[in-house]
C-alpha cells in the first residue's frame, strides 16, 4: 500500500499476471518472452505500445561499469534530487530511473551500460534482437532501463505507453539468471515478464476494443535439429502462436532422442521435426503423440488447420 498521493497510473493496491521460463539460457527465449507479450498486447487492440531494451551485463563486466557510473554521479551529486543522492552510495543504477526533470537531464550525459557490455554480454543481446528481428518485432534500446536488485542480468525490456502520465510502463521482464541460486537453489538460467492489470485495464477502457483470446486444444511441440532448425522453428512457432495454437519449442536439445523424450513429458498432442533434411526439402515432419501417424507438411503453407 502506498500512503501517499499516487501520481496517474499508480495504486495503493495492484495486481501482476507473470509468465517465467526457467532452465535456459538461450537468447532466443528471451526474444520468445517478448514476442508473447507483443502478442498479448496485440490481442487486446493495443498496437501502439513501444518495446524498450537494455542490457544490464553480468557479474563480470557490470561491477566495472558501475564504478564509472558511480564516479560520474559523484561530480554531479550535489545537483541531484535526494532520492538520487541516496541511490548514488546505496543502488547508483536506480538513478537512471528517477522521473525528476532535473535528474533525468543530468544523466543524459552518463556513460552508457551498452558501452562497457563484456564480449559474450553483447553477443547475447546481439541474439536477442536477432530473434525479435525474425518475427518481425521493434523495438528501440533504451539504457535507461535498469532494476534495482543484483540477480537480474543481461536482457531487461519494458512496454511503455504515453497515455499514463509519468508511470509510462505497462510490463516489464528480463533475466534474472542469479535469482534460483541466490534464494538457495541450484544455478539455473530465468527469465520472465509482469504486467500490471490496473494499468493494462485502464489502456484497455481508453482503447475501448479488444478481441477474444483464441483458444484451441491443439499442443505443438518442435524438435528442432541444429541452429538453422532453431531459427526456422522459432519463426515457426510465432506464426502458429498467431493463429492461435500452443505451442513449445526445444532450443537446447542434443538430439532429436532428447527432443522425443521432452515431447512426450510436455502434453504436446503434435511433435514437429525440424532439421536439415526437412529444411531443404521445405517440409517437417510432423508426429501425433495420441497414435503415432506421421506425415510431411510443407513448411511454408503450414498453418493451424494441419494439426486439427
Amino acid at each position: 500500500y502506498r500512503y501517499e498521493q499516487p501520481q496517474q497510473g499508480r495504486y495503493r493496491q495492484f495486481h501482476q499476471i507473470g509468465v517465467e521460463a526457467f532452465g535456459t539460457a538461450s537468447p532466443l527465449v528471451d526474444a520468445e518472452m517478448i514476442q508473447m507479450g507483443d502478442q498479448f498486447f496485440r490481442s487486446l487492440g493495443l498496437e501502439n505500445l513501444t518495446l524498450e531494451l537494455n542490457s544490464l551485463g553480468c557479474p563480470i563486466c557490470r561491477p566495472k561499469y558501475l564504478i564509472v557510473f558511480t564516479e560520474f554521479l559523484q561530480k554531479v551529486e550535489s545537483s541531484l534530487c535526494p532520492d538520487c543522492q541516496r541511490r548514488t552510495k546505496k543502488n547508483p543504477l536506480r538513478a537512471l530511473d528517477c522521473k525528476t526533470e532535473e535528474c533525468f537531464r543530468i544523466t543524459t550525459e552518463a556513460p552508457s551500460i551498452q558501452d562497457h557490455l563484456c564480449d559474450d554480454c553483447e553477443q547475447h543481446m546481439d541474439h536477442v534482437l536477432e530473434g525479435l528481428g525474425l518475427v518481425g518485432s521493434t523495438y528501440k534500446i533504451n539504457p535507461r532501463i535498469v532494476r534495482g536488485l543484483d540477480y537480474y542480468g543481461r536482457t531487461t525490456f519494458e512496454w511503455t505507453t504515453t497515455e499514463l502520465g509519468a508511470q509510462n510502463a505497462v510490463g516489464g521482464g528480463g533475466r534474472y539468471d542469479g535469482l534460483v541460486n541466490l534464494l538457495g537453489g541450484p544455478k539455473s538460467p530465468a527469465v520472465g515478464f509482469a504486467i500490471g492489470l490496473e494499468r493494462l485495464i485502464e489502456l484497455v477502457q481508453k482503447k475501448r476494443a479488444g478481441q477474444e483470446k483464441v483458444s484451441s486444444a491443439t499442443v505443438l511441440f518442435i524438435a528442432p535439429l541444429g541452429e538453422k532448425g532453431i531459427k526456422e522453428g522459432f519463426k515457426l512457432a510465432d506464426r502458429l502462436r498467431r493463429e492461435g495454437m500452443t505451442v513449445e519449442i526445444d532450443y537446447e536439445g542434443k538430439s532429436l532422442k532428447s527432443s522425443m523424450r521432452r515431447a512426450g513429458k510436455s502434453g504436446a498432442t503434435h511433435t514437429l521435426i525440424l532439421g536439415d533434411d526437412e529444411l531443404k526439402k521445405g517440409k517437417a515432419m510432423v508426429k501425433t503423440m495420441k497414435d503415432g501417424e506421421q506425415k510431411e507438411i510443407p513448411l511454408a503453407k503450414m498453418t493451424a488447420k494441419d494439426f486439427s
